[in-house]
Order: structure tokens, then sequence, then C-alpha cells
């Protein structure tokens, strides 16, 4: 595994960031890391890049432990945070030459790869401007090259297309897609459909615990492809009556008589709640199956789960 996360606790005087998180990222794989602000992100990436010491636990990158191999890991590992840190008095390709020289690369080399970077993150008309001249989108380009020169095995963004309009979003989104061929990505963001357009797998941590780590597939299936109609009807409905209905597993009232009818997996319960609907002398005003969309699971997942308060 290129990113092995073992029961990893992170602790701030009395408030416990991560309650015994684990989870892995295989080679090559690009993973969405979802979570609420203050959800414990930013702190797992931190503890993976070796920017903090975990409280408990253990984080590998590549089989090298965060806390007994730093420097080793850093060699390895690319970082991108949600405050992207510029010198904004350099100019870019004096920026990256810098950042290539903390990891060892000189010379010829040196220079080729800034060549390269500054190619394959779009900057060849910015290259000669100070960073402070830069738009948000191309800094954030030159965050991604500097956390790519030394060609790092894993990547970690933390919520890399923070802030930026819609056009500058595709751009990076493009980027991060293209860089991912041969890497092991794991990148945190709020915007959903960076997630449905970038990974296969989704992994959501709330309140310093892991409440999914799962396909993108899965996740939009609700895990097990059940169906969840919102019924309304012209009158009030006992609710305890819904859930008498053949193929109902659950039923959430949203109003006294509308109602949120999710389906035993694999199951169509409509027909059933138009016959509930006639035997009970019902009016059924409404029925629509509701999407079951990321931000609609997302929202599940996140504000159903109790645990203890966190920091980010």
């Amino acid at each position: 595994m290129s990113l092995h996360i073992k029961h990893l606790t992170k602790i701030y005087g009395q408030q416990k960031a991560l309650n015994d998180i684990s989870f892995s990222l295989g080679d090559g794989e690009i993973v969405g890391f979802l979570g609420p602000n203050g959800a414990g992100k930013s702190s797992t990436m931190k503890i993976a890049t070796c920017y903090l010491p975990p409280t408990s636990g253990q984080v590998l990158v590549d089989g090298l432990d965060v806390v007994e191999e730093p420097l080793a890991v850093k060699q390895i590992t690319g970082y991108l945070p949600e405050h992207n840190p510029l010198y904004l008095d350099l100019y870019v390709h004096e920026y990256l030459e810098f950042i290539g020289g903390l990891y060892g690369l000189r010379g010829s080399s040196l220079k080729k790869r800034v060549g390269n970077m500054i190619e394959m993150c779009g900057l060849t008309l910015e290259q000669n401007k100070k960073v402070e001249a830069l738009s948000k989108g191309y800094r954030q380009r030159v965050g991604l090259a500097q956390a790519l020169i030394h060609e790092p095995r894993v990547l970690i963004l933390d919520e890399p297309t923070s802030g930026l309009d819609p056009n500058q979003l595709i751009e990076i989104r493009k980027l991060i897609k293209d860089i991912s061929h041969n890497k092991t990505v794991i990148f945190s963001t709020h915007i959903m459909q960076e997630v449905q357009a970038l990974c296969d797998r989704v992994v959501v941590i709330n309140r310093g615990s892991i409440v999914a780590d799962d396909s993108l597939d899965n996740l939009l299936k609700g895990g097990s492809g059940s169906q969840t109609i919102i019924a309304e009807f012209e009158g009030s409905v006992d609710a305890n009556l819904l859930r008498t209905v053949p193929g109902v597993s659950s039923v959430t009232g949203e109003s006294e008589n509308k109602f949120r009818i999710t389906a035993v997996a694999g199951v169509d319960i409509r027909p059933e709640l138009f016959r509930f609907a006639a035997d009970q002398k019902l009016s059924l005003i409404g029925l629509r199956q509701e999407e079951n969309s990321l931000e609609n699971i997302f929202s599940m997942l996140t504000a159903t789960t109790k645990g203890a308060d966190v920091t980010n």
C-alpha cells in the first residue's frame, strides 16, 4: 500500500481530532477525502506529511513510518496544503528552482525538471512573472508544480480547488487527473462534483471517525442499491401504517403528510404505495424517487453520526 493509516488518533488538549481511524490507499488510486469543517481531514493530511505528530497510531507512506523516517517520507510525498504557502516576491521559475534545490536537484537535472513542471502545469506564459502577480488559479498551479517537482509517489492535496472560479476548476481538475496516472493521490474537497469527476473511491470522515470508505458507485447506490421515495398525501397519515407496506425498510416523516420512504434493496415500492393509498382511501398527491446524489449521501453520513467535538 502507498499510504497506510492504522489506528490513528490525534488529541489537541482536551479535543480529540482523530479517533482511532484506519484506511489504506493502493498504488495508482485517486481517493476523495470528504468531511465537514472540523472533521479531521487536515489533521490527517498534516500527520501523513510529517507536519504534525500523531498522539497514537501509525502512518506508513510506501512502507516508511512518518514519525521514525520523516525526511525519507518527505522525499516521496508531494503536499499542497489548504492555504498554499508561496514566496510572493520570487519569479515562478525561480521559486520552482528553489523548491527543487531543497529536494537535492542540481544543475541540468533541476532545470529540466523545472521546465517539465512549467509545461505540465500550464505555466509557460507565467514563468517570468512574480508569484504575487498571479491569479489564484495560477497560484494553485504553482502550488501543484512545487508538490510535484521531486516526482513524489504519493500526492496529498488539501482542498486544491478552494476559491477557484468555474474555468479554473475545470483546468485544475484536468491537471490533477493527468498527473494521477502514475501516482497515488488523496485530496480533500467540499465540492462534490470534483469527487465525481476525479475519484473511483471515497473516504468520509466526521467528528474524527471514518463513517464511509467505499467505491463511488457503491456510495451512490446507498451502499445497498436501495430506493428512496418522497411520498406526499393530501391529508395526515400515520407513519406506522406506512411501515407496514411490503418492501418498506424505513420511514421518516418530513411533515404530517409528507414522508421519506426507503425500500428494501432491489424492491420498487411505488406500486405498493399506490395500493396502500387506495386501500386506506387516501389521496396521493406526490410520489417521486429521490436522486441519490453524493451531496445527499454526504449529508446523511455527516449529520447522523455522533462523536466527540473535534478541530480540523
